[in-house]
């Protein structure tokens, strides 16, 4: 790590937990190898109002947001991107002049990570979950393309997406009966479990199946998907590319991938 010093600038995660984040250890690379007088933290916050002043009296110069608050924080912000104000999520903050400009960049991670497998546009993508982080992945595909059929398991928050996407809504335990050219999850199932969303023999004929979770980085849904023949697209490809977005973003720079990929690797041993 370079020397901090009174013209370090400050950036960081904010959520709640923050602990487990790798952001820290990619972003704090990325500035070392390309001489930049920046530090990223992480930051367990409670209250969203009061934190936003708080990185405003700081002169922090960039945030990433996380669970549970890339929905409520939108109120709280001076000016939102259109893009992700019609995602209605959140997981950018760019600061200048005491002014807080919120983003999105999970949805640029999720359509680079998918288009290293597969084509989007024309295709058909299966998306299980309907929080903050499928809203942005499903504007995203909508965006290149794809044909979505959602599936989720609280009907009123999966119907209320499937509205705003345009697309046809299914109760999760019946993702299995649909045809598609690939798979994503984006909920919550594997994290740090041995649980998947879906039946193994479901996943048959699924050319592509990514999963966001990355810790563990094989989750039980890829080793299933492995076995019955799929393509597979783990949480790192996302997480890096969103972040690399967002890199960008803060720096004006292009972000240093392969240095990036290696440490969140590292990370996940």
């Amino acid at each position: 790590m370079p020397t901090i010093n009174g013209e370090t600038e400050l950036y960081g995660i904010m959520g709640k937990p923050v602990t487990h984040s790798l952001s820290p250890a990619m972003h704090n690379h990325a500035f070392t190898v390309l001489g930049l007088n920046k530090v990223y933290l992480p930051f367990e916050v409670d209250d969203v109002e009061a934190a936003l002043n708080g990185f405003r009296a700081l002169g922090v110069r960039g945030v990433s947001v996380t669970i549970p608050y890339k929905q409520s924080i939108i109120p709280f912000l001076d000016s939102i991107d259109p893009v992700a104000e019609k995602i209605g999520a959140v997981n950018t903050l760019v600061l200048r002049d005491h002014k807080i400009y919120g983003l999105n960049t999970d949805w640029i991670g999720a359509n680079q990570a998918l288009e290293e497998k597969t084509p989007l546009e024309g295709s058909t993508i299966l998306l299980l979950g309907a929080g903050g982080s499928a809203r942005a992945i499903g504007f995203g595909l909508k965006d290149a393309g794809a044909t979505i059929i959602l599936a989720s398991r609280t009907p009123a928050t999966g119907k209320a997406l499937a509205k705003n996407l345009g697309c046809t809504w299914l109760p999760l335990d019946q993702a299995g009966t649909v045809n598609s050219d690939a798979l994503i999850n984006a909920t919550s199932v594997g994290m740090n479990s041995d649980e998947s969303p879906m039946a193994a023999e479901a996943l048959a004929g699924i050319p592509v199946v990514m999963d966001i979770v990355y810790s563990p980085l094989s989750t039980r849904l890829l080793q299933d998907a492995l076995q019955q023949g799929c393509q597979t697209i783990n949480g790192l490809s996302m997480l890096l590319y969103q972040g690399a977005a967002q890199f960008k973003l803060w720096t004006g720079l292009d972000a240093p991938l392969p240095i990036m990929e290696k440490v969140l690797r590292a990370q996940l041993g």
